[in-house]
């Protein structure tokens, strides 16, 4: 079966809420965030490869980011990366992706997978991604895998479940009530008192068929658009008809275009040490930390009286810290961080507002 499975990495994210190490040029994806001599997308490759063949792994992107992941990737070709001209959010990328693989196996079961996320436990992710592999090949499932909450957070989104299902296996999955985008804390709060709730990891499964009946009955203006071009994926006039395509697509998720309309969606409960890597502060919850709680990367930071931080640093700068608690502390290349882990969620907007007055120079 393992010729029938396909992934695609989704690559195309700036990673805004990780500036300014993260930037437009060079996104959180590519960058070794964890200092372990590997990026993200390729932490992602590496495990998808046990779930799939290497060349079955197919990987959308923007394409000024082409030669990044040729670079870091140099084991895939160039027909498995997936170029967007355009940002138009997931739909359109996974619709894109399926026309290139339904051309080479319309039998594909398909994992789809963000390029950024950590998994912990890589031998557990990869024995419940196979479990809805095999479970997706043989119904009209839809799957998300949804992580067990171990605290109310109100950067993740929320899906709720309510009828019990076992599959051939034995595994439980769960039919989807509602999707729930990033509550406020009293609402997060009251999901996990509930037992119901899950967070919504933004990993799907499927098979080829299944998910493109979902897009002709939901998404059909997307549908009929890149059906136009059936016969040209994987041939040297792909590129123009995309770049033309894009131009009219619809900017749409896939949560909302289908998962959060498609009756057939199942959540698959799991735990693998997961973490979408959002913000600084889902980092400093997985990073090791020093006597003082805090998360320190540079060769020359000294720290007084200062607590529950995250800090980051060039190698060659010599940083005092004193005296702060729950702060981001961030410099890279030409610009500097300084903020309250509280108001993380601010990072998005400090970058706009750069964006609005003085261009692409910082960001």
């Amino acid at each position: 079966m393992k010729s029938d499975n396909y992934c695609l990495i989704m690559a195309g994210g700036v990673g805004a809420r990780f500036w300014p190490m993260s930037k437009t040029a060079r996104p959180k994806q590519f960058i070794d965030i964890l200092g372990t001599g590997e990026t993200l997308i390729q932490k992602t490759f590496r495990r998808l490869e046990r779930v799939c063949d290497t060349a079955n792994i197919y990987i959308a992107t923007n394409e000024q980011y082409k030669e990044l992941i040729l670079e870091q990737l140099p084991e895939i070709t160039e027909n498995q990366i997936i170029t967007e001209p355009f940002r138009r959010n997931t739909a359109p990328c996974i619709a894109l992706a399926n026309y290139k693989i339904r051309k080479i196996n319309p039998n594909a079961n398909i994992v789809v997978a963000p390029s950024d996320h950590i998994i912990l436990n890589e031998d557990e992710f990869v024995r419940v991604v196979k479990i809805a592999l095999e479970a997706a090949s043989k119904n009209d499932y839809i799957f998300t895998l949804g992580i067990k909450p171990s605290r109310p957070d109100t950067g993740y989104g929320y899906i709720q479940y309510n009828d019990e299902q076992s599959l051939d296996g034995g595994e439980k999955i769960y039919k989807v009530k509602t999707f729930t985008e990033k509550p406020e804390l009293e609402m997060a709060i009251h999901f996990l008192q509930s037992g119901d709730f899950l967070w919504n990891s933004g990993l799907f499964i499927w098979n080829l068929k299944t998910i493109d009946t979902a897009f002709r009955e939901f998404l059909p203006d997307m549908y009929e658009l890149f059906d136009e071009g059936a016969d040209l994926f994987n041939t040297r006039a792909e590129e123009g008809f995309i770049r033309k395509s894009y131009e009219v697509c619809r900017n749409i998720s896939i949560d909302y275009g289908v998962m959060e309309k498609a009756p057939n969606v199942y959540v698959l409960a799991a735990d693998f040490g997961w973490s979408d890597l959002g913000t600084w502060g889902s980092l400093f919850e997985i990073r090791e930390k020093d006597e003082s709680n805090n998360v320190v990367s540079g060769k020359n930071v000294r720290i007084y009286n200062t607590k529950d931080s995250i800090i980051s640093m060039p190698k060659d700068k010599l940083v005092v810290v004193q005296g702060l608690e729950d702060y981001i502390i961030v410099e890279n290349d030409n610009s500097l961080l300084i903020c309250k882990k509280e108001d993380e969620q601010m990072i998005r907007q400090f970058v706009n507002d750069i964006q609005a007055e003085m261009g692409d120079k910082y960001t």
